[in-house]
């Protein structure tokens, strides 16, 4: 099979032959669709800190069942699937609580296992397939992650989200835009975007986006004035930089939330009183595979959707230089067999 491999960091993918996998006891062999085009696959290539090279990256896919192994079940033959990349031990006792992405030995596709910028994915467990029933399978892979991993984290903040309070999407790329469609489906609060482009906020308003904020220096006053100087009750930092961080503090009202999602590697800076009283930091890593089955059935009834734009597999290089430039619309997605 034609794969993109990581062969040394700071070098481009490797785009090669290399064997097929076999199936064996309760393994699936996914043929795949598509295979989505993340932030965090830059992070990989820039860095590749701990990792056993060379490795297939691809973290969001979607595909169909080319063959299963003899213990597989649940599954049938060419059936549409995503691929739940949260792959862990299964027998901890936080694998047994449904919650496979915190495992501590847990080898994530494309971050740690064989990953889907490949013509096929091997899959440890049938367990770690959600059927895709209906859904574009191309149009379904950012869901797998983009759109996961915001989705807990507004879940995991939705007590705080009622008619009278405020949430901040900081930064409104791919996975903000999701983002704010999950804000807009899920909760009833009144969602303000801010990012530095205009017309990333355009498209803010059309995923449901209340009122937009261009940022700069007088963003923070901005929103507070928008609040009657409370802030947001929950501040979601989709960009995670240093500038992003440092504004969400600023922000953000007594006694609310800001859930940190983007990567970017920014630090928090806190200062005794520099941040707002009792305001709770937490981090989102991934979701369940029962939260992706959430994400699967808010696109089935319309309520989310998706804006790819796609590459064959021999341009994944392409793909990526286009994604640090940011001049992808939408999320990337890659098709090897298309």
């Amino acid at each position: 099979m034609l794969a993109a491999r990581l062969v040394e960091a700071g070098k481009p993918l490797e785009v090669s032959e290399v064997p097929t996998p076999e199936v064996v006891e309760d393994q699936v062999l996914v043929k795949i669709a598509g295979a989505g085009v993340c932030h965090s696959d830059l992070h990989i290539l820039d860095m590749a800190a701990g990792l056993a090279l060379p490795l297939i990256l691809g973290h969001e896919n979607t595909g169909y069942v080319a063959r299963l192994g003899p213990e597989a079940t649940g599954l049938d033959l060419d059936e549409p699937v995503a691929v739940y990349g949260g792959w862990g031990c299964g027998t901890c006792d936080i694998c047994r609580r449904g919650e496979e992405q915190l495992c501590d030995i847990s080898k994530w596709v494309g971050l740690g296992s064989a990953g889907g910028y490949a013509e096929f994915l091997l899959v440890p467990h049938s367990r770690y397939l959600v059927p895709l029933a209906g859904l574009d399978p191309v149009e379904s892979a950012p869901l797998v992650d983009a759109a996961l991993t915001p989705y807990r984290a507004i879940k995991s903040a939705k007590r705080r989200l009622d008619v009278k309070s405020t949430a901040v999407a900081l930064g409104v790329g791919g996975l903000g835009q999701f983002a704010i469609q999950l804000l807009s489906a899920m909760t009833e609060a009144r969602i303000i975007a801010v990012d530095v482009d205009g017309e990333r906020l355009e498209r803010a308003v059309s995923c449901g986006a209340d009122e937009t904020v261009k940022s700069g220096p007088e963003t923070a006053d901005t929103i507070r004035d928008l609040t009657n100087g409370e802030g947001a009750q929950v501040v979601f930092d989709l960009v995670g930089s240093d500038a992003t961080l440092a504004l969400a503090t600023q922000m953000v009202a007594k006694g609310g939330r800001i859930a940190l999602i983007g990567l970017a590697g920014g630090t928090l800076p806190y200062s005794a009183l520099g941040v707002p009283w009792e305001v709770e930091v937490t981090s989102s890593a991934w979701g369940t595979r029962d939260e992706l089955a959430e994400v699967l059935e808010l696109a089935r009834e319309g309520r989310i959707r998706s804006r790819v734009q796609t590459y064959p597999l021999q341009k994944i290089n392409e793909a990526l230089s286009d994604l640090r430039a940011g001049n992808v619309e939408g999320r990337a997605v890659v098709t090897p067999h298309a």
